[in-house]
């Protein structure tokens, strides 16, 4: 066994996927019963689509892209549905006694052999991605699990209506898991729910992109309502005004947190669902995309012992993922932290952690001196609303602690004048303020289908502006991993803005903004502009990704 396994690491070298010291790394520290491969997969060091390439080669095994593939919906019965998710297999065809499976693993040998038994046909197997096996499974196989009934308007009663609603295998029940686990399997951060005059569409936010993935007719919107509503504790009678509420469910054996928020429309409540993936939560600081001197930055400033540390951006740039994997750095035994967030979205063991519920008074900065009183280190607010919050959290920074927010700005120098804007003392401001980091998310070029190409006459003068040389940029294609659209997953650019004793007498002095610029670009400060083209000279996204989010001065 080892000797197929060094075969298939020396090819991934031959092939130029991985160096020697990444392969040796890998067989050093990965688990005895973990497959190289998944060991690669797991280090980000390969994609699955190169996997699949090289162990064609060595198996002779061909591989198959599921992406609009003819499948024969009439041969699913043969391999029941909990069989085919649990082993990663997709029946493709049948030709008399042979039976052509896709499997994410054609070396599984004891799944050919159940498979042979259970439906006495001989298994010939081809290789597919893990991704694509799962969404042809959630596509297809729920296509005949009875959503015929629910496609065709019935006169039913009202209580037939809630025995359907609460039913696991009614088939409203069935269609909303099913519309939840298609989006996790698509790696989606949030499901629209939209109401329309004649129907409701079903869109989901991939890589920060709405698309549409279904339509349904307007009759199925009340019972698709109720059922997300009861999942979610709130009132199933209320439709006049905006709910929000919380799902916690395990799809596929893991583990999925949703944060509902319904809104009412002209034609009904349109709901939004916002994924929070558990298991996929980043908690290492490396994995964030900043680059060496922004990594070093950050870590300087996140290790002081007091002042606060903004992380500023649009709703959806990552902020929280920067704050959770900042106090996932600084948790230990020796320090008290303490958090008060609105709504606190992951939860991490060893940390304290607050709901803010302006119902009952316990709004940011009443939570914030409640906290002042339990003797913290670190405090995290989830994000400066207003005056007083950050007046509390200033006083909080200049006692000695260390303050983390949020604060929606579009640029780590907006948020000096927003506070100032806000009403809190300039001095206050110049004094309890460390650094600041703004973020944005851009989409990641898909590895599969990324080519090099010449940059364009406009690209060479971005570039060309920002003192950068470009010669060569990587762009996506298009190809079933990434549903053709050439970019598979996001990557954070920063802007790390340390504040030093010149900006401060600059702050307290009321000097114009423009000065402040002068001092960061002086400081050797990579704007959120300049990180994103560094970004991309690597490979790693696009111009037009990064100019998206970061306007060029």
């Amino acid at each position: 066994m080892n000797q197929r396994r060094k075969r298939l690491g020396d090819m991934l070298v031959e092939a130029g996927l991985i160096s020697e010291n990444q392969l040796q790394s890998t067989l050093k520290d990965k688990n005895p019963n973990q497959k190289l491969g998944d060991a690669l997969l797991q280090r980000g060091l390969i994609t699955e689509q190169q996997l699949i390439e090289v162990l064609e080669v060595q198996l002779g095994i061909p591989h198959v892209s599921l992406y609009r593939y003819p499948f024969d919906t009439n041969i699913f019965s043969i391999v029941p549905k909990d069989i085919a998710k649990r082993k990663l297999i997709i029946p493709l065809k049948k030709e008399g006694e042979k039976l052509l499976v896709a499997m994410a693993d054609p070396m599984d040998f004891y799944t050919i052999d159940d498979l042979r038994l259970s439906t006495g046909f001989h298994i010939e197997t081809a290789i597919a991605t893990k991704d694509d096996i799962l969404r042809a499974i959630n596509k297809f196989y729920d296509m005949d699990e009875g959503f015929e009934e629910l496609l065709i308007e019935q006169g039913t009663t009202k209580a037939g209506e809630d025995d359907k609603i609460i039913d696991q295998d009614s088939p409203i029940v069935k269609l909303v898991n099913q519309i939840l686990t298609n989006a996790v399997t698509l790696k989606a951060s949030d499901i629209h729910l939209d109401p329309q005059e004649t129907k409701v569409i079903i869109r989901y936010r991939v890589d920060g992109v709405l698309r549409t993935e279904r339509s349904l007719p307007k009759h199925m919107q009340s019972v698709l309502t109720a059922r997300i509503k009861i999942m979610a504790n709130l009132d199933i009678t209320e439709h006049r005004i905006p709910q929000d509420g919380r799902i916690k469910i395990n799809l596929d054996f893991h583990p999925v947190d949703l944060r509902v928020s319904t809104l009412p429309t002209v034609f009904g409540e349109k709901i939004v669902l916002r994924l929070l993936d558990l298991g996929m939560a980043i908690n290492d600081i490396t994995n964030l995309g900043f680059n060496k001197i922004n990594l070093n930055r950050f870590l300087k400033l996140i290790e002081k012992p007091t002042g606060i540390v903004l992380i500023t951006g649009p709703t959806g740039s990552g902020k929280s993922s920067t704050l959770y994997a900042a106090l996932n750095r600084l948790n230990g035994d020796d320090v008290n932290i303490i958090t008060v967030e609105d709504p606190v979205e992951f939860q991490l063991e060893g940390i304290n952690q607050i709901q803010v519920n302006p119902n009952v008074g316990m709004t940011f900065a009443a939570g914030l001196r409640a906290i002042l009183r339990q003797d913290p280190n670190v405090i995290m607010v989830g994000e400066i609303r207003d005056k007083e919050t950050a007046e509390v959290s200033i006083r909080a920074s200049l006692t000695g602690h260390l303050v983390l927010s949020t604060l929606h700005t579009n640029d780590s120098l907006g948020s000096i004048t927003r506070l100032i804007d806000m009403g809190v003392e300039p001095f206050l401001v110049a004094s309890s303020i460390s650094g600041i980091v703004a973020q944005r998310l851009v989409r990641r070029v898909c590895r599969d289908c990324a080519e090099p190409q010449e940059p364009t006459r406009r690209e060479m003068e971005i570039f060309e502006k920002r003192g950068l040389k470009i010669d060569t940029i990587v762009r996506g294609k298009g190809c079933s991993s990434c549903n053709m659209t050439g970019y598979k997953g996001r990557i954070a650019i920063h802007e790390v803005l340390v504040m030093d004793d010149v900006m401060r007498r600059v702050i307290m002095n009321g000097e114009s903004f423009s000065r402040l610029r002068e001092i960061a670009l002086k400081n050797k400060t990579i704007f959120l502009i300049d990180d994103g083209l560094l970004k991309v000279k690597q490979g790693i996204t696009t111009t037009e990704e990064v100019l998206r989010v970061a306007i060029p001065d």
